[in-house]
């Protein structure tokens, strides 16, 4: 006995008998139509909702005190060594690095991971640093000094109470302030429209992993500059794709998607990053509350960026493939038939039936294989 699969219907193929009402016609079965098994490559595959755009955005806040003299305009792209905005015309400019500036860097001996994105990025824009001390290395910092004038003297600089400066070890990661580092610092200064005085303001730089781009301005010329001043996003544009906790097992980084664009276009595209940092929506995938949803973003680079060229922000699909399978025998999912005893088969012309085993099933085909089972042999499957 074998039971037809179609349409998600199980119809039972049954041989007609006697009882029953003689006078009713009898119903119509499923129709069935002859095909071929065929051989190619079978992907399952899935389709998410997707934001095209320029990634996160980041605002940039000014310092307490003075007034913004100059901004860039929306949509440029600021590199490496060059000024993001100024401030009482003075310059902040873009370095790269994973470290913010956050104090003043001016004691010779200074050790940190702030020095070391000055170093990286002066050596960068082809300053000569000189040799930094390598992990392990003990550095003694200078003392702070502040000017004192004694009655009816001249002014000296002499040691702050309590500023004695400590041993320091350098760790893997750290940057020193060297003299020969404080020169080139020195050096670089009026190329950026800055006085060289060989020390670094907290404002005076704005760290970023990479090339930056304007997306918004948030103040004018003349504003107090401790507001927000602009916000900046990558240079790139990339789709980020919310997905949810229980489906991100089978998205890795590297994999290859299809993108479908406005205008029913489509684009390949590849997963660059999986964001480590869950957010919950609040409702459950039906819309009722109580049972929250909780999702990554995935995000997609594309490998053609002239194809969204034109177009800052859309919604678009993403097409996953989680597993393929290639150059298989393949046969309509209409065409299996439920064995009583356990298993699949698939009936031939001549009403033969040939047990099969099954594979993927993806777009309503199935993966079949068996004796007697080749491309081009013809089955049987519901129309």
């Amino acid at each position: 006995m074998a039971v037809l699969l179609a349409g998600g219907v199980c119809a039972a193929l049954v041989a007609a008998g006697g009882g029953g009402n003689r006078g009713a016609a009898p119903k119509a079965g499923p129709k069935v139509a002859s095909v071929a098994v065929t051989r190619t490559d079978l992907s399952d595959s899935r389709e998410m909702e997707g934001t095209l755009g320029f990634g996160a955005s980041r605002t940039i806040k000014g310092a307490a005190g003075g007034r913004v003299t100059w901004l860039p305009r929306v949509g440029a792209t600021v590199k490496r060594g060059r000024q993001l905005y100024r401030v009482d015309d003075r310059p902040a400019v873009v370095f790269y690095g994973g470290t913010p500036m956050y104090r003043r860097l001016g004691t010779a001996g200074a050790v940190g991971r702030d020095v070391r994105v000055v170093a990286d990025n002066l050596r960068a824009l082809g300053y000569d640093i000189g040799a930094q001390p390598p992990p392990g290395t003990t550095v003694r910092p200078r003392a702070a000094a502040r000017r004192t004038a004694p009655p009816g003297g001249s002014p000296s600089r002499t040691p702050a109470p309590g500023t004695r400066s400590r041993p320091v070890t350098v760790k893997g990661g750290d940057g020193v302030l060297t003299s020969s580092l404080i020169a080139a610092i020195k050096r670089w200064q009026p190329t950026a429209g800055m006085e060289p005085t060989g020390v670094l303001d907290v404002t005076d730089v704005v760290v970023t992993q990479g090339a930056v781009r304007v997306g918004k301005l948030d103040a004018q010329l003349g504003d107090e500059a401790s507001a927000e001043l602009l916000t900046l996003t990558a240079t790139k544009k990339t789709v980020t794709v919310p997905v949810d906790v229980l489906d991100i097992g089978s998205i890795r980084k590297g994999q290859r998607v299809s993108v479908a664009l406005p205008g029913r276009s489509t684009t390949p595209g590849r997963v660059t990053a999986i964001s480590t940092i869950i957010q919950g929506t609040g409702d459950d995938r039906d819309g009722a509350a109580g049972n929250p949803s909780q999702q990554l973003d995935v995000t997609v680079s594309l490998k053609n960026a002239k194809a969204v060229r034109g177009v800052d922000a859309a919604n678009v699909k993403v097409r996953f493939a989680a597993k393929t399978r290639k150059d298989v025998l393949v046969v309509p999912v209409g065409a299996l038939l439920a064995l009583s005893e356990g298993g699949y088969g698939v009936r031939v012309p001549g009403g033969r039936l040939v047990a099969v085993e099954t594979g993927m099933f993806a777009k309503g085909l199935v993966e079949v294989s068996g004796e007697g089972i080749a491309e081009g042999t013809k089955v049987e499957t519901a129309s």
